[in-house]
């Protein structure tokens, strides 16, 4: 706790040692966080980059009443969503009494490496990448999702059944591929 304290002390006075080293210790856990929320491995940069810039500015705001590491992925989240805000409304509303999934079909995610996980996530339409995310990684509420991006809570929940349809599409897609590679 101490050497945090004496790294956020750091950060707070600009120091640059302090800066990469808050960096080096954070960078690669907020880079999957960005990633989960982006297109492309470039536009996960782009969000890390913007985050890291908005923590190094925000550092003096840090209170402790959370866990640093707590606080630096809430600001990557935030910088996440503001970068998708925009496309967040391009994205085509879908009813969730429309979609036509079953619960009865069975897939597993035992077979399927991170990096194949995280590309199908990535393939899911922004506003059912956003709240796939937010909901089901996150721990989100549809409620807290709803006021988060200024939509209904009936959006988020049909925006999440949605994606949870598309990527179980996806799964079954890949998982008959592969079996029938194996035969």
């Amino acid at each position: 706790m101490d050497s945090e304290k004496a790294l956020i002390e750091g950060c707070c006075k600009g120091d640059r040692k302090s800066q990469k080293q808050l960096f080096d210790l954070y960078s690669k856990k907020m880079m999957v966080v960005a990633m989960r929320y982006s297109k492309s491995d470039q536009e996960a940069e782009d969000i890390l980059q913007e985050s890291f810039i908005k923590i190094f500015e925000k550092i003096k705001t840090f209170r402790g009443e959370a866990r640093l590491d707590f606080w630096v992925k809430r600001i990557v989240i935030n910088t996440a969503l503001n970068h998708q805000r925009s496309k967040l409304y391009l994205f085509p509303m879908v009813d969730v009494h429309e979609l036509n999934f079953s619960e009865e079909s069975s897939f597993s995610l035992a077979d399927f490496h991170f990096r194949e996980l995280l590309k199908m996530i990535q393939e899911l339409p922004s506003g059912c990448q956003v709240i796939f995310n937010l909901f089901a990684v996150e721990g989100y509420s549809h409620k807290e999702i709803a006021q988060l991006l200024n939509i209904s809570e009936g959006t988020s929940k049909s925006q999440y059944a949605r994606a949870k349809s598309l990527l179980r599409d996806k799964i079954e897609t890949e998982e008959s591929i592969s079996y029938g590679n194996a035969r």
